[in-house]
This record gives structure tokens, C-alpha cells and sequence, in this order.
């Protein structure tokens, strides 16, 4: 194929590649690929047969595995790559460079030595899975994947809770029901979500409903094929009257002074205290 800008500046280009469907990639990945002086992947396997489906050859230049296993090792050569006024051209495995990837260590390198980086952007799992769900994507956190041990998962599952915005994590297929159930206790049954696997291929599936839905579901089945993205929506808030109020100081003012039951309720509803004082006092003259 014919290159659209024949020659790179120098510099580290971090390409989009692919998450699924090899046509999702963009005229200027497919640019940057051929016109590169290097290449680096996270798996060159995976780069050769990307690059083998839409004909960018090699044409003898050195296609460097860069992962999380060689990394402190290959990224001085990549560094001295640049500063010596060749441009690197780096895919992850699939989807946004640096997003979950190893290549963050190779960025911050390059910028730490002042050298140039730029982006292509394209394909992301994070973002096609918050098209899919159906939640709130006005306010978004990306938590990546949680961690294996179930105390270790559990704590971070909590760090979140009480987020104001739609949660995104990243789950391998076989732990998929471990981390549904754990979001259960973690965020409440009726939190709404969504597990959205083997995006823009073929099997494409996304089941939604609530966690409590889908960690019933996930547990009665074999473990999907393909990493998993779940999305889950923000706190659900829940409706304050004036007996869910009344109810609160009267436990508070069992073992709390007026002033110290209306601080604690007024931190709990967010509510102004001076409005809950003056309710505590009523009640407690009742």
C-alpha cells in the first residue's frame, strides 16, 4: 500500500490497533506502521498479522517485542532510538497503547528524556464497552483489573463505592463470577451493570441487568471465552423522606447529645446540620 506522509518525524508514535474486527483501524495507524523506522509490540505475533491483513511489509525493519517481562531492558534501546532521530512505533496487544498496557513505562521514558510522542487514536475496549452498556457516560472511572486474591479484591472493590460516576473494570473470563459476586457485597444487589465481552467480533455479547441479575447468571454458567469489560453504574440514590430522617435521630439521640446526634444524621444524609438541630431538639423534647 501506498503511505500517505512518507517520512516520520522523529519520535515514539503510540498506535491504536484493533480490538477485535481488523478493520477498525485507522488510515493513520495503517501511515505510521509502514513508515516507522521501528516497531515495538506488546506481542509481535499479534503486530505481524495485523500488519499482514492490511499489506504494510516490514521491508527489514526490526519489529522489537516490548512487554511487561523485557521492558526495563529494551526501553533504553528505544529511548536512544528516538534521541538519535528515528521514529518507534509501539501497539499493545490490541486497543489504546497505555490503557491497562505496559507501554506506560516506555512514554513516560520518552518524556522524562524530552523526547517527542504523539497518539493515533482508535479502537478502545473502555470505550466501546461504555457505548454498549446503556449507563451514564457523562462521568466515567476506569479501574482496570481488579486484583486476584479475594481480600485484596475486596478492598479494591471498596475504594469505589461511593464514586459519582459509572465504573469500569477490566475481568479475564474464568474469574468473571468471583468478581460479580464480589461487587455484590461491594456496591449493593441493585447497582445497575453490565458485561460486555468479545467486542466488535463476531460472538459480541452484552448482558446487562443488575449486579445481583448478573452474578446469578455467571455463577450457573461455564466461564465466557474472551476478557471481559464491566461496566457498573454510579450510587443509585436513594429517595430521603422525613421518616428515614426522624428514624436516624432518634437511634442518634440514644447515644448522642442533641448537637452530636443532628452532626452525625446531617453527615450520613448530607443534609444541613442547623436543620437537623432544630428537628433533633423537636424530638427530643417529645
Amino acid at each position: 500500500m501506498g503511505g500517505i506522509s512518507p517520512k516520520l518525524g522523529p519520535g515514539l508514535y503510540l498506535v491504536a490497533t484493533p480490538i477485535g474486527t481488523a478493520a477498525d483501524i485507522t488510515l493513520r495507524a495503517l501511515d505510521i506502521l509502514e513508515n516507522a523506522d521501528m516497531l515495538a509490540a506488546e506481542d509481535t505475533r499479534q503486530a505481524r498479522k495485523l500488519m499482514d491483513i492490511h499489506g504494510v511489509a516490514l521491508n527489514g525493519r526490526p519489529l522489537l517485542p516490548y512487554h511487561d517481562h523485557n521492558g526495563a531492558a529494551m526501553r533504553p534501546r528505544l529511548i536512544e532510538a528516538v534521541r538519535q532521530g528515528k521514529s518507534v512505533a509501539y501497539v499493545s496487544d490490541a486497543g489504546t497503547p497505555l490503557i491497562a498496557d505496559p507501554g506506560y513505562q516506555l512514554a513516560a521514558g520518552m518524556i522524562e528524556e524530552g523526547l517527542p510522542i504523539t497518539a493515533a487514536p482508535g479502537a478502545s475496549a473502555v470505550l466501546t464497552a461504555l457505548s454498549l452498556a446503556g449507563l451514564p457516560t457523562d462521568r466515567f472511572l476506569f479501574a482496570g483489573f481488579a486484583p486476584v486474591k479475594a481480600a485484596a479484591r475486596k478492598r479494591f472493590l471498596e475504594e469505589f463505592a461511593a464514586v459519582p460516576a459509572t465504573l469500569v473494570f477490566y475481568e479475564a473470563p474464568r474469574r468473571l463470577a468471583d468478581c460479580l459476586k464480589a461487587m455484590v457485597l461491594a456496591y449493593g444487589p441493585e447497582r445497575p451493570a453490565a458485561m460486555c465481552r468479545e467486542l466488535t467480533k463476531k460472538f459480541e455479547e452484552v448482558r446487562r441487568g443488575t449486579l445481583q441479575e448478573l452474578a446469578q447468571y455467571y455463577a450457573d454458567v461455564p466461564a465466557p471465552k474472551g476478557e471481559a469489560v464491566l461496566v457498573v453504574g454510579a450510587p443509585v440514590k436513594k429517595t430521603i423522606t422525613q421518616d428515614d430522617i426522624d428514624s436516624a435521630l432518634r437511634e442518634a439521640l440514644q447515644h448522642s447529645r442533641v448537637k452530636d446526634a443532628a452532626t452525625e444524621v446531617a453527615a450520613a444524609f448530607d443534609l444541613p446540620r442547623k436543620q437537623l438541630y432544630q428537628r433533633a431538639l423537636e424530638l427530643g423534647r417529645k
